[in-house]
């Protein structure tokens, strides 16, 4: 769910707007040029950078403090929630361009705790995107073109769960062991048999158990439907030493997108990450040459969760018929997207090759 920004401030000198300032604590006016700082927090209820308590939030027991209301869209595309605020009833998918105008109601969801700032500019993640473009092979190079051409990127907050717990796993599994034996073996060389001795690798196996503990902080959980995996997987990683409280000065002359992915969902896949990990663990626990897990039992406990924004430029680009769309992460610079192809290139490939082999084979007659 993409929020349109619903927060606006001022500029000292003109009135009009501002906007953030990306990879600065600055807030820039595009009318006027005018420069103030983010003033800093005060106040009661100040936001701070804190974990929520993971089972509390499941059993929908958080202070109402850490909720909002939110009025949404679905984007008939690709099915992004976005919000609409005031008396606006039509807005523009910021991850495909489509135009969505039903309104489905208000959603109640958790606030976001923090929030990793802007580092790139638009025109420095446009030429990220230019280069990305320029380095594929068998793309059409009208695209990268079009790309560099000051084609507009809209910046977009997108949402995330970390999940932090403590566990103790008790497996129970196999050590494999190699040893060798020697046998003699027949094989022919030059028109005669020859005998030859050869080791053949076996591996013992014994019953072994044991334990494990591993304390996880900040698994990382996509909380939407918006970007398909690879695209998101292609972003990491993320330094989330750079996260922040959440304050909404950041989110000026941005877009913030709302989770579609619930806790719950989100939770069950953070453990199926954790999962991984323990195995990976119990296996270097287990030692030998090889490993078998027969069973892993795993306590979680003090698990926390926080609900982050994440910054993402994105581009989607209509080529000659067809759309392509893109994602650069806002803080690294690292590009993902549909990868374009162009069939003139592909087919001058194939000709080229067919005349390459056609040569070899001549000259090796």
């Amino acid at each position: 769910m993409a929020r349109k920004d619903t927060n606006h401030y001022p500029c000292e000198a003109c009135g009009a707007d501002l906007r953030f300032a990306p990879g600065q604590t600055r807030l820039v006016c595009d009318h006027c040029g005018h420069v103030q700082d983010i003033p800093p927090a005060t106040g009661r209820g100040t936001a701070t950078l804190h974990e929520l308590d993971l089972d509390a939030a499941l059993r929908a027991e958080l202070p109402a403090l850490e909720m909002e209301d939110h009025r949404t869209v679905s984007c008939p595309n690709c099915a992004a929630m976005i919000e609409l605020s005031g008396a606006t009833h039509a807005a523009e998918c910021p991850y495909c361009a489509t135009p969505v105008v039903v309104d489905t109601g208000t959603h109640r969801l958790i606030k976001p705790q923090g929030v990793v700032p802007f580092v790139l500019t638009e025109a420095q993640a446009r030429a990220a995107l230019g280069r990305w473009l320029g380095r594929l092979w068998f793309a059409p190079s009208g695209v990268a073109k079009y790309a560099r051409r000051g084609r507009k990127m809209t910046g977009i907050y997108a949402p995330f769960w970390t999940f932090d717990a403590q566990t103790r796993s008790a497996y129970h599994g196999q050590r494999g062991t190699y040893y060798y034996e020697t046998r003699t073996v027949t094989v022919r060389v030059d028109g005669r048999n020859e005998q030859r001795q050869e080791q053949v690798r076996h591996i013992r196996w014994k019953s072994v158990a044991g334990r494990v503990a591993r304390a996880f902080d900040d698994v990382l959980i996509y909380a939407a439907r918006s970007l398909p995996p690879r695209y998101t997987d292609a972003l990491k990683p993320w330094d989330l030493t750079a996260l922040a409280a959440y304050r909404p000065d950041y989110l000026a002359g941005f877009e913030a997108e709302g989770y579609t992915v619930d806790l719950r969902e989100g939770h069950y896949l953070a453990r199926a990450e954790m999962a991984h990990v323990i195995a990976s663990d119990v296996r270097r626990d287990i030692g030998g040459d090889e490993q078998r897990i027969d069973r892993i039992d795993t306590d979680f406990s003090d698990e926390t969760f926080k609900h982050i924004l994440l910054p993402v430029w994105t581009a989607a680009y209509r080529y000659r018929g067809r759309s392509y769309r893109f994602v650069v992460n806002g803080q690294t610079g690292r590009v993902q997207g549909d990868r374009p192809w162009s069939a003139w290139k592909i087919a001058f490939a194939v000709l080229l090759a067919l005349i390459l082999a056609g040569v070899v084979a001549y000259f090796n007659r």
